[in-house]
């Protein structure tokens, strides 16, 4: 099927939707105080994350099931997308992370109305460890590298289809056990950018933490950073 525009768009943000709607479920599940899996852990969310890695990129095959604009611009500097297609690769995949984080709200609104705390922000967007942001965004660089190098050398040679999901989604959940706790393993703009933004602006808790705004510009740097450098070594390679 020859991707237009209009169609890259609509299977990018179907697919980010998805991935949103069960990663965030995945955090709500874990944090809030009725829920049957309060407490499960480190090990939940990576699983969850990577579960919904493969959900998501499944059902945008038509596009490669991108998700990231990481993944999105890394494939157009190596010439394996069109540049013209980048923009409404992006927009579906930042409007998908919206709306899945807004579905996994309503999936969740019953225990988020029971929920006696603040609602804590960490359901929908990464905070990091410790407060330095320059560390932090060598993280997100670093895991987003690990993925990006997967996509580009592993198996899948840089062709992204559905047996590779499967790969790609462990490789999410590698990247979770082993190098994730530092700042949450975004490792994707918009996974984290248009969550915060749900959460900030649009859900409507009455109890809110902070959105950390002077923290929300590394999951964005560290893996646009990382797609470039892994772009131009696979034009090297």
């Amino acid at each position: 099927m020859e991707l237009t525009p209009l169609s890259a768009f609509g299977w990018e943000f179907f697919g980010t939707a998805m991935l949103l709607l069960f990663g965030n479920g995945v955090c709500a599940a874990v944090n809030l105080r009725t829920s049957a899996a309060k407490g499960t852990g480190w090990l939940m969310i990576a699983f969850g994350w990577g579960l919904g890695v493969f959900i998501g990129a499944s059902i945008a095959d038509p596009t490669g099931g991108h998700l990231n604009p990481a993944v999105t611009i890394w494939a157009a500097i190596a010439g394996n997308l069109s540049w013209s297609l980048v923009p409404a690769y992006i927009a579906g995949q930042m409007l998908g992370a919206m709306v899945g984080a807004g579905a996994a709200y309503l999936a969740y609104k019953q225990l988020f109305d029971h929920h006696d705390e603040a609602i804590p922000g960490g359901i929908f967007f990464t905070r990091p460890a410790h407060p330095h942001n320059g560390w932090n965004c060598v993280t997100e660089f670093i895991g987003t590298f690990a993925l990006l190098a997967f996509i580009a050398f592993g198996p899948s040679g840089g062709e992204l289809g559905p047996l590779s999901y499967f790969g790609v989604a462990f490789i999410i959940v590698a990247i979770g056990l082993s190098v994730g706790t530092p700042t949450g393993y975004a490792i994707n703009p918009v996974r984290d950018l248009g969550p915060r933004l749900m959460y900030a602006f649009v859900l409507p808790f009455k109890n809110k933490e902070s959105a950390a705004w002077n923290y929300a510009w590394v999951p964005i740097i560290g893996p646009l950073l990382a797609a470039v450098a892994v772009g131009l070594l696979s034009l090297a390679v």
